[in-house]
């Protein structure tokens, strides 16, 4: 499930850049959920830290972990955009959610976001996109999200997931590094391997039962005609 979303706005790697506008929000969601207010807000607080470690040459999209929640961002337009999901919410729904909300604020505000002097949350009216967009995503069994899922897989697959410890107090950057090419490499092989599983268990329980049937047949026509 989506618990809380973002945008923020990010450094574009200019050190003379104003402190105040590094991970300046842009827009947030309203949450509804009050029973997880106070755990949320512990992770809301960490967003803004991640954003304020972002510039223009982090990695586009990344998925971030940390206890019972995911940071899934994606960066576009010197903009992220950031969800807070449950662990097991498919992140194939939350970069899709994500991808659709930057289309749409990009058509929408795209021209304003670089303005001198913009107020936090100068954009708090799309709130209301982000609430109708979300509630498309928040059923992941409906028959649209199923065969999302399915479409979806393979890009997903290159995203790189990192932990909040690692990037918040051990040092470690969001930057795009080439020693990550390798990491990548492995997780694609080993989603193409996955695959090429999951394609033969189904050519198995689809055709298993008739290649079955037939070999049976088979000796049977053998061992009534020429058997004796």
């Amino acid at each position: 499930m989506v618990k809380h979303t973002v945008i923020a706005r990010i450094s574009d790697g200019n050190t003379k850049q104003e402190i105040s506008s590094l991970g300046l929000p842009l827009a947030a969601s309203v949450d509804d959920d009050q029973n997880g207010e106070a755990e949320l807000a512990d992770y809301k607080n960490k967003a803004k830290l991640l954003f304020k470690k972002m510039n223009e040459n982090s990695e586009e999209r990344c998925s971030i972990e940390s206890g019972s929640y995911y940071f899934h961002y994606l960066i576009q337009n010197g903009v992220c955009y950031m969800t807070i999901c449950d662990r097991s919410y498919p992140r194939q729904f939350a970069f899709s959610y994500l991808e659709e909300l930057a289309k749409e604020f990009s058509m929408s505000y795209g021209n304003e976001v670089e303005k001198k002097n913009l107020r936090p949350y100068a954009f708090v009216k799309f709130d209301t996109f982000m609430q109708k967009t979300k509630k498309v995503y928040q059923n992941t069994r409906t028959q649209h999200n199923i065969e999302r899922l399915n479409t979806e897989l393979n890009e997903v697959a290159n995203i790189m997931t990192k932990n909040l410890e690692s990037v918040l107090w051990r040092g470690e950057g969001l930057e795009k590094m080439s020693s990550l090419s390798d990491q990548l490499r492995y997780e694609s092989q080993k989603y193409k391997k996955t695959a090429h599983d999951l394609n033969l268990q189904l050519l198995y329980r689809k055709y298993g039962p008739i290649l079955f049937i037939v070999a049976v047949f088979s000796l049977v026509i053998y061992w009534r005609f020429f058997w004796y």
